[in-house]
């Protein structure tokens, strides 16, 4: 991950004021020039984000829209200073989607939990689309479950009609980004407007994924070698529908609603809630 950047001084008194003091950092991860921090006190827990340099605007984006987007309780504190651009959110208690399938990939049930969840961040992603919002970074550890219902993180890529789009998107986390974003990106088309279609597209390989462990297209029946690629050339070979979907079926079918999202085209997927609905129908 690399040495993590210092942690920004401004940031210290809304940590202590959320938390308690003492306060206890653990880092959580530093990529793509942004740190995220775990802040622990008596009084409660936060995380920190920080960006230097790229990771900078990246920060000041998702400023901007935590604050139009108005979730309650959810952006405690931004700021900048130290050559960095910082904010503090609440630190949500839960597993991410990715865990809450867990068992499942472990071969150990869990299914009617696993179906719950899935059900529940379709909805959470209906709620915020039918607000007129895509979030445009779907992904297995964006979701998390609280005991209020899911949060959604890593909003910088979020887009509403009216807000200009930011020539810096590439369509999210590469392996999930939809076919026509994929195929708009590499010729070259700024800025890329992201879509409720993309991310319902996204939504359905995060679930793959989530289901099977492995991401939703098989590079290696299409005799890729995805690690050798960069992110372009991934995008080329997604756009060009030519990579069959992974052929692991742990659970027919649950997989069986995700497949024809990810094989049909953007004007045939289903909405958010649409597929909230079918999902919540299968049978564990």
């Amino acid at each position: 991950m690399g040495e993590f950047p210092p942690f920004p001084t401004a940031a210290v008194a809304t940590t202590d004021a959320a938390c308690g003091a003492p306060v206890e950092l653990k880092e959580i991860s530093y990529r793509r020039g942004a740190a995220v921090w775990k802040a622990t006190g008596p009084g409660g827990t936060v995380a920190v984000k920080v960006g230097d340099s790229k990771g900078a605007t990246v920060i000041r984006r998702e400023v901007a829209v935590l604050d139009a987007i108005g979730w309650p309780d959810y952006l405690l504190a931004s700021g900048e200073g130290e050559g960095v651009a910082w904010l503090v959110t609440r630190w949500f208690k839960g597993p991410s989607t990715w865990r809450a399938f867990a068992p499942v990939r472990s071969d150990t049930d869990g299914k009617a939990a696993a179906l719950s969840a899935s059900v529940d961040l379709c909805r959470a992603v209906a709620a915020l689309h039918a607000s007129g919002w895509v979030h445009a970074d779907l992904q297995p550890s964006h979701g998390i479950h609280t005991d209020h219902g899911v949060r959604l993180l890593d909003c910088s890529w979020s887009w509403r009609l009216g807000m200009e789009p930011t020539s810096d998107f590439r369509g999210g986390i590469t392996h999930l980004v939809a076919p026509e974003l994929a195929a708009s990106i590499n010729v070259g088309i700024q800025p890329v407007t992201p879509s409720a279609a993309a991310d319902v597209y996204a939504l359905a390989g995060t679930l793959w994924t989530c289901v099977t462990g492995r991401w939703p297209l098989d590079y290696t029946a299409a005799g890729i070698d995805s690690d050798r690629l960069t992110p372009a050339e991934i995008r080329a070979h997604i756009a060009s529908h030519r990579v069959p979907l992974d052929t692991a079926v742990p659970w027919p079918a649950f997989q069986d609603i995700l497949r024809p999202v990810l094989l049909g085209r953007a004007s045939d997927r289903p909405t958010t809630a649409e597929l909230a609905e079918t999902l919540a129908a299968v049978a564990t």
